[in-house]
């Protein structure tokens, strides 16, 4: 009988940089995405900060719960923003293990979505390294709720996720989408997805000192039911692709991969790490295993998208 073999851990094969300016605080910054040891995981440092550097690991429990993006801090005061775009590229890309320094206090937004990202990571290369590839297991439902708003994880042999969501504005409705990932799916159908925002929010935004760095070529903006940019959308339901995009991104603060499947409804970044600190507070949710080559979901063929 043959034995099958683990998949092995992932990180880049050379460093890559970019730079760019930050959605919410416009403040320009540099970052380079650097290869990393086995059983690193995702790691952000600061190097922008006077006689040291700030290491904060991307995890739940050094992130804070915000509407409006994904933000880490080190505890002390160091915080760093915006980071679901990127690590949704670094889960659909399957990077176990990366070190992200950045000069600023945000990472920039680039378009607005995953695939600057996804391209960077392609032109760095892949490395596979000695390490297992190890994935949290979902056993039983976990499940957050609040108001209309839902996110639930329920146990599944791969990662496929779902949103949906419902707005006033004709441009985007109800929309829905479910998918089961793997890198050539996330690439195909996620990662162009951009952010969107309304017209009448943004100087609402910009006083509460958010959505500095946001324009037309970094997000979709609404007007009632018209959407402003140019070029139009990259998908007809681009809003939806893009919750799940963000909600990719937020289920890696796990601190590795899932097998289970994700609902989203009207979720939110603070909702998502809600539910990664229930399905932790409860020990007999999930639990460790290795990624075999026949887990296809994570390795390569694609999976069509349903609406």
């Amino acid at each position: 009988m043959r034995t099958l073999a683990a998949v092995q851990q992932k990180t880049l094969k050379s460093p890559i940089h970019c730079t760019g300016v930050g959605l919410h605080t416009g403040v320009k910054a540099a970052l380079t995405l650097r290869p990393a040891p086995a059983d690193t995981g995702i790691l952000f440092r600061r190097i922008d900060i006077e006689g040291r550097s700030i290491e904060i690991p991307a995890h739940w429990s050094n992130a804070v719960e915000s509407p409006l993006c994904t933000m880490l801090t080190d505890g002390e005061g160091t915080t760093i923003l915006t980071i679901e775009h990127l690590m949704s590229a670094l889960a659909g890309c399957g990077i176990d293990n990366c070190v992200i320094e950045l000069d600023g206090p945000e990472v920039p937004v680039m378009d607005g979505s995953a695939a600057p990202f996804v391209f960077l990571i392609e032109c760095a290369g892949i490395v596979q390294q000695s390490g297992t590839r190890h994935v949290m297991k979902v056993l039983k439902e976990v499940r957050v709720v609040e108001g209309a708003a839902s996110a639930e994880l329920l146990p599944d042999d791969h990662f496929s996720i779902g949103f949906e969501i419902d707005f006033a504005s004709k441009a985007i409705a109800h929309q829905s989408v479910s998918v089961a990932l793997d890198p050539v799916a996330f690439k195909r159908d996620i990662s162009r997805a951009r952010t969107f925002g309304f017209l009448h929010e943004v100087d609402q935004l910009r006083a509460a000192g958010r959505g500095l760095g946001g324009s037309l070529e970094n997000v979709v903006v609404v007007d009632g039911d018209t959407v402003l940019n140019a070029g139009g959308l990259r998908y007809a339901d681009e809003f939806v692709r893009h919750k799940a995009l963000d909600a990719i991104g937020d289920l890696y603060l796990a601190g590795a991969p899932l097998l289970a499947r994700f609902n989203g409804t009207r979720s939110s970044h603070a909702l998502t790490r809600r539910l990664l600190a229930t399905l932790f507070a409860d020990e007999s949710s999930w639990c460790w295993t290795e990624l075999a080559e026949t887990d296809a979901a994570w390795i390569e063929p694609a999976h069509a998208l349903s609406a």
